[in-house]
């Protein structure tokens, strides 16, 4: 099934890179009132917490026919976020999520937490996930299944 690209309005920020990959995939996110620091911004480290919820629904996405997080053979291994513009409480922000490179051992991730009414990028995580074996706790290639199914699924197919 074709999925349609994600595409907001254009940022003003001329510091925000562009995309690496078009994004096919979007969470709309919730804020609390407790997520909120002391100057009345989106505290920094809840933005992780918003990446991760995206991550989760990209896989949900991505196996449909759901997903054993008991054992699941990714785990991160390297974080980045650069932010762009402050978060404010009420805003109707939402996390993207895409796959821009795989190799037989780990995969990359961009992810973005943009405004969905105005298209002001508040940041951008690069995530590196590695392939993980469970069973032994050690590093491990990435199951083919998980390659082929997050393959199809960025090329939009």
């Amino acid at each position: 099934m074709k999925k349609k690209e994600i595409i907001y309005p254009a940022c003003a920020n001329p510091k925000v890179p562009q995309p690496l990959k078009p994004a096919y995939h979007a969470v709309p996110l919730q804020m609390r009132f407790n997520d909120i620091d002391m100057v009345g911004h989106l505290n920094n480290s809840v933005y992780i917490t918003f990446f991760d919820l995206g991550k989760v629904e990209y896989f949900r996405s991505v196996f449909p026919e759901g997903v054993n997080w008991h054992h699941i053979p990714l785990v991160v291994v390297n974080i980045n976020c650069n932010f762009y513009s402050p978060t404010y409480l009420d805003e109707p922000i939402e996390v993207t999520t895409a796959v821009t490179a795989m190799s037989e051992r780990s995969l990359k991730m961009e992810q973005r937490i943009v405004n969905r009414e105005t298209g002001d990028v508040k940041c951008v995580a690069q995530t590196v996930m590695a392939g993980f074996d469970p069973k032994t706790a050690t590093g491990a290639q990435i199951d083919p299944k998980w390659r082929e199914a997050i393959t199809v699924f960025e090329r939009n197919e």
